[in-house]
C-alpha cells in the first residue's frame, strides 16, 4: 500500500510539473506540422491585412481601485497614452471604497475619455459586477491600477477577436524588483507564462492575470458577490461557453513586486482558497467531454491544487519503504530538496548554489500557502474582498 500511495503521488506530481508542459510542447509540434501541409497544399497567403481604424472595436479599460492614490495618476497616464483609437476607448475606474483621495484624483483628470464609478466598500467583484455592463465597449480590458501597460498591447489583444470563436486574451505580464535582479518569483513566472503560451495555441489557457486581458463584453456573467480570483473565474467562465482563451506575449504589462514576503504569503493563501472556491463556478471543467480544457484543467490546475497533499502523501509513504535502496534515494532526494528550501529561505548559500534553494524555498512556500488556503476554503474564513499589496517604491 505504501507502495502505491508512492507511486500514485510521485507520477502526478511528475504529470503537472513536467509531464503536462512536454506534452503541450509535443502537441504543438505535431499540429504545426499539419498546419504547415495544409498551408502548402492550399496555396494560402498567411499574411494578415491591416485593420482599418474605423473597424476596430470599441474597447473600454476597467480598472478596479481600492486606496490606489499613490499610482492611480499614473496609471490613468499610462492608460491615455496607449496606442489606440481615442474614439474608440474609454478609461473607466472603479473606486471600491476608496478613503485616500484616489476618486478625486480620478475626478481632478480632465481628459473626457476618463469615467469614475464610485461606490461603497464591496470588493473587486462588486466593482466588476457594476462596472462591465457600464463599459461603452464590445471589448472590455481589464487591469489593475498598479500595472503599467506597452503602447501597442490593446491593438496586439483586439486583433484576435476579428475570429468569432475567441471569448479572452490573455496579455503577458512581466514582473519586476526595482532591488534584485534575480528573485523567487521570476524563474516560476517564466515556466508558467511558457505553460499559457502553449495552453493559448490550444485555445485553452487556464485563467488570467488582473494584470491585463481582455474578455467580450457581451460573454461576462455577474459572479457571486463572494468570488475571491475574478480573473480566474471569468475566463473560465468563457471557456466552459466554448469561446477560446488565447495568450498574447507581446501583450506585455509590467508590475513591480512586493519585498513583504509576509503579504505575499498571505496573497497566495488567498488566491488557493479562492481557486478551491472556483471549483463550483466552473464545473463543466471537470468534466471529460470538455476535451482538452478539461485535461487542461486537471493537469495544470487540479493537480497544482493538490500538490501540497501529494508531496506529503510521497515523503510519509517513502519512510515505509527503506529496505530498498532505490527508496532510501528517492528519501534522500526528498530531504535534500527541503534542506536546500530551508537554506534558501536562511539565504545561507552563495552563487549558482543559492539560486538553486532561492527557486526551491519558493516552490515550498507556495505550497504551504495552498495548504493554508484550502484550509480557509474549508472554514470559509476568506474574504472576498482585497487590500492592495504594499508596493517597494509606494
Amino acid at each position: 500500500m505504501a507502495e502505491l500511495i508512492f507511486w500514485c503521488a510521485a507520477v502526478l506530481l511528475v504529470h503537472t510539473y513536467f509531464l503536462y508542459p512536454l506534452m503541450l510542447f509535443a502537441m504543438d509540434g505535431v499540429a504545426q506540422v499539419f498546419h504547415n501541409v495544409r498551408y502548402m497544399r492550399s496555396g494560402a497567403s498567411q499574411r494578415r491585412e491591416a485593420p482599418v481604424e474605423d473597424a476596430l472595436p470599441r474597447v473600454s479599460l476597467v480598472v478596479a481601485a481600492y486606496n490606489e492614490a499613490s499610482c492611480i495618476e499614473q496609471k490613468l497616464r499610462n492608460s491615455l497614452a496607449l496606442d489606440y483609437p481615442s474614439g474608440r476607448f474609454e478609461v473607466l475606474v472603479g473606486s471600491d471604497g476608496s478613503s485616500d483621495g484616489t476618486d478625486e484624483l480620478v475626478r481632478a483628470c480632465l481628459d473626457s475619455r476618463v469615467r469614475l464609478s464610485a461606490a461603497p466598500r464591496g470588493g473587486k467583484t462588486s466593482v466588476l459586477n457594476r462596472c462591465i455592463p457600464l463599459a461603452q465597449g464590445d471589448i472590455v480590458l481589464l487591469s489593475d491600477a498598479n500595472t503599467m501597460i506597452e503602447p501597442e498591447a490593446v491593438r496586439r489583444l483586439v486583433r484576435h477577436f476579428e475570429d468569432p470563436e475567441v471569448g479572452v486574451v490573455c496579455g503577458q505580464l512581466r514582473l519586476y524588483n526595482p532591488t534584485k535582479a534575480e528573485y523567487e518569483e521570476s524563474t516560476y513566472w517564466t515556466y508558467e507564462s511558457l505553460i499559457k503560451f502553449y495552453e493559448g495555441k490550444r485555445g485553452a489557457v487556464m485563467g488570467a492575470n488582473g494584470g491585463l486581458y481582455a474578455i467580450r463584453r457581451s460573454l461576462f456573467e455577474a459572479l457571486p458577490a463572494s468570488t475571491i480570483v475574478d480573473d480566474f473565474v471569468i475566463p473560465m467562465r468563457i471557456l466552459q461557453q466554448g469561446y477560446k482563451v488565447l495568450y498574447e506575449p507581446l501583450a506585455v504589462a509590467h508590475e513591480e513586486t512586493t519585498e513583504d514576503y509576509d503579504k505575499e504569503f498571505g496573497r497566495r493563501a488567498r488566491i488557493a482558497a479562492g481557486n478551491f472556491q472556483s471549483l463550483r463556478m466552473v464545473p463543466g471543467l471537470l468534466s471529460p467531454t470538455a476535451g482538452f480544457a478539461a485535461f487542461a484543467f486537471w493537469s495544470h490546475k487540479l493537480l497544482r491544487w493538490c500538490a501540497p497533499a501529494l508531496m506529503a502523501l510521497a515523503f510519509l509513504a517513502n519512510l515505509f519503504l527503506m529496505n530498498s535502496i532505490f527508496y532510501r534515494v528517492t528519501l534522500g532526494a526528498q530531504v535534500l530538496f527541503y534542506t536546500l528550501a530551508w537554506l534558501g529561505k536562511k539565504e545561507a548559500l552563495r552563487g549558482s548554489a543559492r539560486r538553486v534553494a532561492s527557486v526551491a524555498y519558493y516552490f515550498v512556500t507556495m505550497n504551504l500557502a495552498i495548504a493554508v488556503g484550502f484550509w480557509r476554503f474549508l472554514r470559509n474564513s476568506q474574504r472576498a474582498a482585497w487590500d492592495r499589496t504594499a508596493r517597494v517604491s509606494s
